[in-house]
């Protein structure tokens, strides 16, 4: 008799507990499966933080994630006709991201757009022995 009340004990604490839940907890979740499945518009912006440009911006339906074991963001995006295309984004310690969800905006839903920055990129000069 005493087990089955020390189990109704727990499991009804249990129960206490996941109804605790806030509902800014619920927003975040929700917003973050919507956007998983290529339900929102986000715009993605690698930042340098030394020099304080902006390195490239991404904008269109994407599912982000961290990869802190492998120090990058890994962004699948979804293509107008329904393909995906995965991109890779190296992090170090002095570059940053910023991820704005656009759903306001009036943006097509199926287009993203990759912007680099012309001046962050060191030209090279190729030459070929005659």
């Amino acid at each position: 008799m005493m087990k089955k009340t020390a189990i109704f004990i727990a499991l009804f604490g249990l129960l206490m507990l996941t109804g605790c839940e806030s509902e800014a907890e619920k927003v975040s979740y929700n917003l973050s499966q919507q956007a998983d499945n290529f339900n929102v518009i986000r715009q993605l912006t690698v930042i340098n933080c030394i020099e304080g440009d902006v390195l490239f911006q991404m904008t269109g339906k994407m599912s982000i994630t961290a990869d802190t074991a492998d120090n990058q963001l890994e962004v699948i995006v979804e293509d107008e006709d329904g393909s995906y295309k995965k991109h890779f984004i190296g992090l170090s310690d002095n570059v940053t991201y910023v991820v704005e969800d656009l759903g306001g905006n009036d943006v097509s839903k199926y287009k993203y757009t990759l912007n680099y920055n012309p001046k962050m990129w060191i030209p090279a000069e190729i030459k070929t022995i005659d």
